[in-house]
């Protein structure tokens, strides 16, 4: 648990806009930009604007991916495995998908607080 939290904690709290580029995308979920293009093969959830040949994500785009990342890097699942919990057959109970996209949710707003709070 506590290395869960470090990762995210490590995460920049995602910005108020509505798209990023695949480089911004790639900065704030610490993912390298094939590892997105290749996600966005294998999981039907990432779905990004594409305008002049150019990839656009939104905030929620931005969460999911973090969310797979935990699921593969951090849980130990295989992309069928994530795959699978995502569309929700594995999941015996909703309540650990939300309980995952509330301490996501609260990692975010910790990061925003420290970011408010005065420089010493």
């Amino acid at each position: 648990m506590q290395e869960q939290s470090q990762t995210q904690a490590d995460e920049e709290a995602i910005p108020s806009k509505r798209y990023f580029t695949i480089g911004e995308a790639s900065k704030l979920c610490d993912l390298k930009p094939h590892v997105l293009r290749y996600w966005e093969q294998e999981f039907d959830q990432i779905n990004p604007v594409k305008r002049n040949n150019r990839r656009y994500y939104q905030r929620q785009d931005l969460l999911l991916i973090r969310q797979i990342k935990g699921l593969l890097y951090e849980q130990g699942l295989t992309i069928a495995g994530a795959r699978q919990w995502l569309s929700g057959d594995a999941a015996d109970d909703d309540n650990s998908r939300y309980r995952q996209l509330l301490r996501q949710t609260i990692t975010e707003l910790e990061l925003i607080l420290e970011n408010l709070k005065p420089k010493r």
